[in-house]
């Protein structure tokens, strides 16, 4: 698996490497980029700029697509609620 990382605003760097992961490792790698829209380098790049491994991601994931399906099931809240919610600030 080959890794690029785009330039750091602050340093203007970018770096290029090609890592060997077993076949289970890159799969779930390559499984996140897919679920998240982000490339594999960009996954690997949050595990270790953010401490964010892989199995964090994975649940991170599967929480925003409970929430989004649970939404879109209207078990989110229902309308009324969002308009309770929207007037309570909305200066009288």
């Amino acid at each position: 698996m080959s890794l690029f990382f785009e330039p750091d605003r602050a340093h203007n760097v970018v770096m290029s490497m090609t890592l060997d992961f077993p076949p289970s490792l890159r799969d779930r790698v390559e499984a996140i980029a897919k679920r998240s829209n982000l490339t594999a380098s960009q996954v690997i790049a949050d595990a270790l700029e953010n401490g964010h491994s892989l199995e964090w991601q994975e649940r991170f994931l599967e929480k925003v697509e409970a929430g989004i399906t649970a939404a879109d099931g209207s078990a989110f809240a229902s309308a009324d609620d969002l308009r309770l919610v929207a007037n309570r600030y909305r200066p009288t």
